[in-house]
């Protein structure tokens, strides 16, 4: 009967862990993303780049630095540049009817879009009240696991970024010649993973090909149509 019941438990642990996972992950208060697109070669963007790092080591905080590549001709080529930081960003000027794109832009939260250097108005922004979803994320072997153990009356886009947490670079020509740039949580790819039903379920999605330089990784729910952020979470991978 012991060893009948010592089974049983053994073989619930994985699943009891993963309750607890999911428990806390409901009670805690979901994360704010903050995105900036940004470029080496825009002498605006340094003090947009120092206060998303200040960000980026707040709790309840997701800040990802988008480094947009229409810069690269303009005199200094960025390496961390990036399309698909571009097409991310032009997604915003389009859902947020924005002119153009410009830098150091933010997005607060996917709804709010503001000057990446204006302290005051993102951190009002920042402070706005949200609901937010829950996201667990877990590394399995050479797998990503994403859990999403909550529903929703409708279905969402899931993102899928890498990045880079810490970076520097000197730069030698453009607009910031001769200057020595820090950079923080340095976007290295990025990706639409499909959608998820609105239902609790999982995603794994494979780790191998991730690029060389990326040590963390997010997940970003979003409304249709790169709408308002109802979701997100990091995981650290090295």
């Amino acid at each position: 009967m012991k060893s009948a019941m010592k089974n049983v438990v053994e073989a619930a642990r994985p699943w009891l862990a993963l309750l607890g996972l999911l428990l806390s992950a409901s009670a805690a208060a979901q994360p704010v993303v903050v995105e900036l697109f940004t470029s080496e070669g825009c002498s605006s963007c340094p003090p947009a780049d120092v206060f998303l790092g200040e960000l980026a080591r707040r709790p309840g905080i997701i800040a990802l630095a988008y480094h947009v590549d229409y810069w690269d001709d303009l005199g200094w080529k960025d390496r961390f540049s990036i399309p698909e930081a571009t097409r991310r960003q032009q997604g915003y000027v389009k859902r947020l009817a924005r002119s153009g794109p410009f830098t150091p832009q933010v997005v607060v939260s996917g709804d709010t879009s503001l000057v990446g250097s204006n302290r005051d108005a993102v951190e009002r922004a920042i402070a706005g009240d949200r609901d937010a979803l829950a996201i667990v994320l877990s590394k399995t072997g050479s797998n990503l696991q994403i859990q999403f153990p909550e529903g929703w009356r409708e279905p969402m886009d899931v993102y899928y970024v890498t990045y880079l947490a810490e970076a520097a670079s000197k730069i030698e020509r453009g607009e910031n010649a001769r200057r020595n740039l820090k950079h923080f949580n340095v976007v290295r790819s990025f990706k639409r993973l499909g959608t998820w039903n609105g239902k609790p379920q999982s995603m794994t999605v494979p780790l191998a090909g991730l690029p060389r330089d990326a040590s963390a990784v997010a997940v970003i729910l979003q409304s249709k149509n790169q709408g308002a952020v109802a979701g997100a979470a990091t995981l650290m991978l090295r």
